[in-house]
């Protein structure tokens, strides 16, 4: 036997069954990532998706948007029942709210903001929580080496873009 096939042999025995903790860590650093994205995600799609969920009790309406600024739309507020009319309350500018458009809403609680409800206005409110399901999906396929998950949570994120932007 030569001499450097009898010391690899001796150093594999020396240390039998020992892994390195490198693949362990990279999992749990990649998972940890995956987590904080989806996280962050949904923090920032329950401001508006909580009054849409859970508008029961609050005071609903139609909006008859008829001007916009740069980041908030105004129109006259119709509300549901009894009530006077008002113009003093205003719902965020974005694709899903457009010029001499009516819309449902909600009043959010003490406050002069409305939130669009309804289909559309519930997949809008969600709609960070979509892109960041796609970016966890690639830390997820990339980073912890699980493409059927990776997939899964790329197709729910997809499926709720797609959806946003077909009911809007």
């Amino acid at each position: 036997m030569s001499r450097s096939a009898a010391g690899r042999r001796t150093k594999a025995a020396a240390v039998p069954g020992r892994r390195s903790p490198l693949p362990f860590a990279r999992a749990a650093l990649m998972g940890l990532v995956a987590l904080l994205l989806v996280v962050a995600g949904a923090w920032a799609s329950w401001g508006d998706a909580q009054h849409v969920l859970l508008s029961q009790g609050r005071e609903h309406g139609t909006l008859v948007v008829t001007g916009c600024s740069a980041e908030v739309c105004t129109g006259r507020f119709d509300p549901e029942g009894p009530g006077p009319v008002r113009r003093d309350l205003t719902v965020e500018r974005s694709v899903a709210v457009r010029s001499d458009g009516t819309y449902p809403v909600v009043v959010k609680p003490d406050s002069r903001e409305l939130v669009r409800t309804g289909l559309g206005g519930g997949l809008h409110a969600w709609l960070p929580l979509g892109g960041a399901l796609l970016l966890a999906a690639l830390v997820v396929g990339g980073g912890l080496r699980l493409p059927r998950l990776a997939w899964s949570a790329a197709g729910l994120g997809g499926l709720l873009l797609v959806g946003t932007f077909l009911t809007v």
